[in-house]
């Protein structure tokens, strides 16, 4: 019969970047210091998995809605960058090279995985973009995918959607990788691709 040690290990050992030996040691560590890391992570692992929720703006996740970047006046509301997941946005906020608002799409277009425009948050950014405030116009749309095929594809298609809107498409610059994920970049790449990014052609 396995112990309940043994059975928070191997649940550690499933998160990304966690092997089970890296497992063992995080869970050593908490044992340790039960009351400086184990009860204060117990607590907020049980917070966020009764409150957590997508964004009905920007499709973020958070424990309320809007999220919390939403929700911040100090953002800049003309420049609407567009991401893949939420791992994205979270890489870009990590790197803080960007200061707008945000939309989450839920993925890529993949016609290997069967997944078109529907199953994407596609509508939405439509409509936050029909429905945006004359006072607090979006001006420019950065679409912020990856540099692969499903990044790319996702791109052109968003770019023939938003011909019809009175604003600036523009992409990260090249100089990501081939095949790169925004996620795995480090932050000054990150900073230097939003700061050089163009108009996409």
């Amino acid at each position: 019969m396995i112990s309940d040690v043994e059975r928070l290990i191997q649940l550690m050992a499933k998160l990304p970047g966690l092997g089970p030996r890296s497992a063992r040691r995080a869970v050593l560590d908490m044992i340790k210091r039960p009351e400086a890391n184990m009860r204060p992570l117990a607590r907020a692992l049980l917070d966020v998995a009764d409150r957590i929720k997508p964004c009905e703006i920007c499709n973020n996740i958070d424990t309320h809605s809007p999220c919390s970047l939403c929700q911040d006046p100090r953002r800049q509301a003309d420049a609407l960058c567009v991401v893949a997941d939420v791992a994205d946005l979270w890489a870009l906020e990590r790197a803080r090279a960007f200061r707008g608002q945000y939309h989450v799409l839920g993925g890529t277009l993949s016609a290997m995985e069967g997944r078109g425009p529907e199953q994407l948050h596609v509508e939405g950014l439509m409509k936050r973009l029909q429905t945006a405030s004359p006072d607090r116009p979006i001006r420019e749309v950065i679409l912020a995918l990856g540099a692969t095929v499903d990044g790319q594809t996702t791109v052109h298609y968003l770019q023939d959607r938003l011909k019809s809107f009175d604003l600036e498409v523009t992409v990260l610059a090249q100089g990501l990788p081939v095949g790169g994920e925004l996620d795995y970049l480090d932050d000054g790449t990150l900073t230097l691709a939003l700061q050089a990014r163009r108009r996409y052609e």
